[in-house]
């Protein structure tokens, strides 16, 4: 099951390195809240807004959530030799929502970037899924996403958990030239480790969901 439904999805040359200048260009030039890790709420740009409503990566989220994905949230990701980070085994469990609601499946809340958050139940995160367009070459030495195969297919895992499926399932390296995407589940367990060399890392982040309606009074936040 696992070699059939892996969680994730590489696939080169969606967008010519001209197109992925221009993105580039656009968030250089773009009023960006900045952090360490790069950038939040980057479908304000523009420039990024279009491309997520690009067919062809609507097409690629279709393939994943169903004939008419939503993007409601992209976020730059800039590993550099001025900001080298790492990030541990986890998984993406927390979605932007409109309002706060009573269903006990959701939470613990907070606050990111100013927009509520709340931890999701695995229902609502198998609806999603995150397509990573690479503004520069990912290669081995540029902390690269590395993700565990099938580990999305369990639901939302405990901490043990994933530090166990860490220590015995093979990690895959997510690999790609500038234009190249790669898919993800957000359970999906991943990490990425700190850059040993010095070239660039810029990846969008962008997540398609199947619908904003993810239940009654449960509206996902777009930006």
């Amino acid at each position: 099951m696992t070699k059939k439904n892996p969680g994730y999805f590489c696939q080169e040359q969606v967008f010519d390195r001209p197109t992925m200048a221009i993105i580039r260009d656009a968030l250089e030039r773009a009023d960006l809240s900045r952090t360490k890790a790069g950038a939040r709420h980057v479908l304000q740009v523009p420039a990024v807004r279009d491309l997520a409503h690009h067919s062809s990566l609507i097409s690629l989220a279709a393939s994943f959530v169903g004939t008419r994905p939503v993007p409601f949230r992209a976020t730059l990701f800039d590993k550099s030799a001025a900001s080298n980070w790492l990030v541990a085994w986890h998984q993406d469990t927390a979605l932007p929502l409109r309002q706060r609601n009573a269903d006990p499946g959701w939470g613990p809340w907070s606050l990111k970037g100013g927009v509520l958050h709340a931890i999701a139940p695995g229902s609502a995160l198998s609806t999603v899924v995150a397509l990573r367009v690479h503004l520069d070459d990912s290669n081995s030495t540029n902390g690269p996403l590395r993700v565990l195969p099938g580990t999305h297919l369990d639901g939302v895992l405990p901490h043990d958990e994933i530090q166990h499926r860490a220590q015995t399932i093979v990690a895959v390296e997510c690999l790609a030239s500038v234009g190249g995407v790669v898919a993800m589940r957000p359970l999906l367990v991943h990490a990425s480790s700190k850059a040993s060399d010095d070239r660039p890392r810029r990846v969008l982040h962008i997540e398609y969901a199947a619908t904003l309606q993810l239940g009654r009074g449960i509206e996902l936040a777009v930006g």
